[in-house]
């Protein structure tokens, strides 16, 4: 296990212009499940990418395990990464597939069935082994993927949005195992979505980027809202803005929240939010007055 931390992180593709990605810093705990969590364009994967030593950042640093890597290939930094593609060699075995980086490593070649199969066994693909990619399941797949990275026992996991090629039931499915994997290896893993059920259902915390830019870092308790600001008021240190959730099941609410005045707010603006449950307050319509908190279901 390793902590993954970045101090002022900021990757710019065109000089003139937003970055990518703008000043992060974060700190992993060792073992957790991180979510990075954000719509399309949010950096989220570039962000990931830099980690893993496949961008180079335009500023800031990475630091795996308490050492800079930002000069390491991603070979040596000890990462595994698994793509959306999942990127299986498609005229490989999947025994193959799952040996190819210990090939690369230059790993004794009498090592290599005990690791293959000590990673096969603990997905459960270990009567697979034979198979080329095209006759696998897309969830076969993904494990073959998972296996193909836990063979080089990484001390960070970095995963791309591994999940978003399944259909709606595999994915449920698939979800469950990928939780059960993290629980018996306990690496520290870093996970890209931009599915709120998804991070909220698998991360220990959920960083929640838009525009390049960190805009939560919180528990799984944490509940996502987006809402477009109606009015917004200037109260010493805090905004009193209320707005329009959009969304959802609960499209179309009322809101109202006290913010640090230290964000930029915009009259008009649609923002996303994660609030921790215990923080939520609820109010009837036609009386307004505050009621009992009850079960809703938020996505």
């Amino acid at each position: 296990m390793a902590v993954v931390e970045t101090r002022d992180l900021t990757k710019v593709f065109k000089e003139g212009q937003l970055g990518a990605v703008n000043n992060v810093n974060l700190e992993t705990r060792e073992g957790e499940f991180l979510v990075f969590l954000g719509p399309s364009g949010s950096g989220k994967t570039t962000l990931l990418r830099m980690i893993a030593g496949l961008e180079t950042p335009t500023s800031g640093e990475i630091l795996i395990g308490g050492k800079v890597v930002n000069d390491l290939s991603p070979r040596d930094r000890r990462i595994a990464m698994v793509f959306q593609s999942y990127a299986l060699y498609p005229h490989l075995s999947v025994y193959k597939n799952i040996a190819f980086p210990l090939k690369a490593q230059n790993v004794k070649k009498e090592l290599h069935k005990e690791k293959v199969e000590w990673a096969a066994s603990l997905l459960g693909i270990g009567a697979l082994l034979d198979r080329k990619p095209r006759e696998l399941s897309g969830g076969e797949r993904q494990r073959v993927a998972l296996a193909r990275a836990i063979v080089r026992e990484p001390a960070v996991f970095l995963l791309d949005e591994p999940l978003s090629n399944l259909d709606a039931k595999l994915r449920a499915s698939a979800r469950e195992e990928l939780e059960r994997f993290h629980r018996r290896v306990a690496t520290t893993t870093i996970y890209v979505t931009h599915d709120q059920v998804e991070a909220m259902a698998m991360g220990d915390r959920v960083m929640v980027l838009n525009k390049g830019v960190v805009r939560q870092l919180g528990t799984d308790s944490a509940v996502p809202f987006r809402f477009k600001i109606e009015n917004i008021e200037y109260l010493g240190s805090e905004w009193i803005v209320s707005g329009t959730l959009t969304g959802g099941k609960l499209d179309g609410k009322k809101v109202f929240s006290r913010l640090s005045s230290a964000q930029n707010l915009q009259l008009g603006g649609t923002y996303d939010f994660a609030v921790p449950q215990r923080h939520l307050k609820f109010f009837d319509r036609s009386s307004e007055k505050r009621v009992e908190p009850r079960a809703v279901s938020w996505q």
